[in-house]
């Protein structure tokens, strides 16, 4: 499993055009907990009060391993499904998209409804700024003073700074190291210390 996955950098909202009257709004979500999705669907039914149906998906985490899905009252496997699959079509994860509909009086039937909800689910999803989320493992590098410039380049040519230093018979450094990196920062800092370098997790 990979310790990097894309998810959306911010709120973002879209309207498609109406489908046979009905309304089709869509709401892309940071998400970063399960605990936190009663309170975004309960944010968005209340702004839109008067609309039929709030259908739903989210995925969580690296891999998007952890996710679920509404139909809101909508056929079964014609809201939330489409919204669902246009997340992971994109390889996206911690986002909720919450598409809300006004019946606009002539129904859809189900092929109508997966493509209106899955259209809405894409439209704000592409429209949506993106960020990288990186997995890390925070560690301690202890090592003796004549070793500070090779840890310090080391950790300059992996971009990583240090969150916490303290300074006795050795020196000890606390770092944060992507996870996809770590066995090989270890072995690296083995390597250039000459073994005198010494690395744990926290």
């Amino acid at each position: 499993m990979s310790s990097r996955y894309q998810t959306v950098a911010a709120s973002t909202r879209f309207e498609i055009e109406k489908v046979k009257a009905s309304r089709f709004l869509a709401d892309a979500l940071p998400l970063a907990s399960e605990a936190e999705l009663e309170a975004a669907l309960k944010r968005v039914r209340k702004e839109f009060h008067d609309a039929r149906h709030h259908c739903w998906a989210y995925r969580l985490g690296p891999g998007g391993t952890r996710f679920r899905s509404s139909d809101d009252g909508e056929p079964s496997g014609s809201a939330g499904k489409p919204i669902l699959q246009q997340i992971e079509a994109r390889s996206l994860s911690d986002v909720l998209v919450v598409v809300t509909r006004w019946f606009g009086g002539t129904k859809l039937g189900v092929g109508g409804l997966v493509r209106a909800y899955g259209a809405a689910a894409a439209a704000v999803l592409d429209r949506a700024p993106r960020r990288e989320v990186v997995r890390t493992q925070r560690i301690e590098v202890a090592f003796p003073y004549e070793c500070t410039a090779v840890v310090q380049g080391l950790l300059a040519a992996a971009g990583i700074a240090p969150t916490a230093a303290r300074y006795d018979e050795q020196a000890v450094l606390e770092v944060e190291v992507p996870l996809d990196e770590l066995a090989s920062f270890e072995h690296e800092l083995r390597e250039r210390s000459s073994n005198r370098a010494r690395l744990r997790q926290l």
